[in-house]
């Protein structure tokens, strides 16, 4: 019983220095010192500060896998660590990190899953994480909504190019050059010049693009936002929700090692006075 009490404590005391801002300042100061390494290695250097990096890119990542073995070994339940796609995310990063840079054959692969280090600041900020989580969870419901985009797109670029291709073969010569374009238009980029080019033939062919503007950029940009605030609110409320679950377990928790160590008590208080 007493062990099983000081396991329990450990973890407790894990568990707090791996949440602690302490802790969680260390690793994001690592994160981004890792960034301007690999920042730093794009410029030509010279051989001394070649050879600082890569001693500071070996200790970093040291750091790494001991802070992804210290959070496994706070993990209350250890058998669904990895089912944390973060786990397993920032696992698979740190260990690639581990292939030597000086094998010819994975250089690449190495120096790829050092950049990808700079993504860990997601999984180490968790406000970053939830805007992510959210943002995954609404695009489902945003696939409709770009579905709905690529038909209107379609059918404009259609037109377009029935109607315009005589009057620039390069931006409307067919469908798929026309959808382009009209990419072009929906983010503003010199729209008005591809418009004054079409109204010289066609004088009211500025109805076709303020209409597509509308749609495209206001309609369809505002459908989007609103999935994604939906999707935040929903998130943020099942954040709280299962915060105050937690503390309710924590609170549970901390009753029963307490009834539990006050049934010790009175046990050790029999055992002595049948003695």
């Amino acid at each position: 019983m007493p062990s099983a009490f000081n396991s329990s404590s450990g973890l407790e005391r894990l568990r707090r220095i791996e949440s602690s801002r302490l802790f969680q300042g260390a690793v994001v100061s690592i994160i981004i010192l890792s960034a301007l390494a690999i920042g730093a290695k794009t410029y030509e250097l010279s051989p001394l500060a070649d050879r600082t990096l890569s001693v500071l890119d070996f200790a970093i990542t040291v750091f790494f896998l001991v802070e992804i073995l210290f959070r496994f070994a706070a993990c209350p339940n250890k058998k669904r660590f990895f089912f944390d796609g973060w786990n397993l995310f920032d696992t698979i990063v740190v260990v690639g990190s581990l292939i030597p840079l000086n094998n010819s054959d994975a250089v690449l692969l190495g120096r790829l899953l050092r950049v990808f280090r700079v993504l860990r600041l997601v999984s180490v900020l968790p406000e970053l994480r939830f805007l992510i989580n959210s943002l995954l969870k609404a695009i489902p419901r945003m696939g409709y909504i770009a579905l709905l985009m690529f038909i209107i797109f379609y059918i404009y670029a259609a037109v377009g190019s029935m109607f315009f291709a005589k009057v620039d073969e390069v931006l409307w010569g067919d469908v798929a050059i026309s959808m382009l374009t009209l990419f072009r238009v929906a983010t503003f980029e010199d729209w008005t010049d591809v418009m004054y080019a079409t109204m010289e033939i066609y004088p009211m062919s500025w109805l076709y693009y303020v209409t597509f503007i509308f749609l495209t950029a206001f309609v369809f940009l505002n459908m989007m936002i609103g999935v994604i605030l939906e999707v935040m609110s929903e998130e943020q409320n099942a954040k709280q929700a299962q915060e105050a679950h937690d503390e309710r377990d924590d609170i549970n928790r901390q009753l029963h090692n307490v009834q539990r160590q006050l049934t010790e008590l009175s046990d050790q208080i029999a055992r002595t006075g049948q003695r």
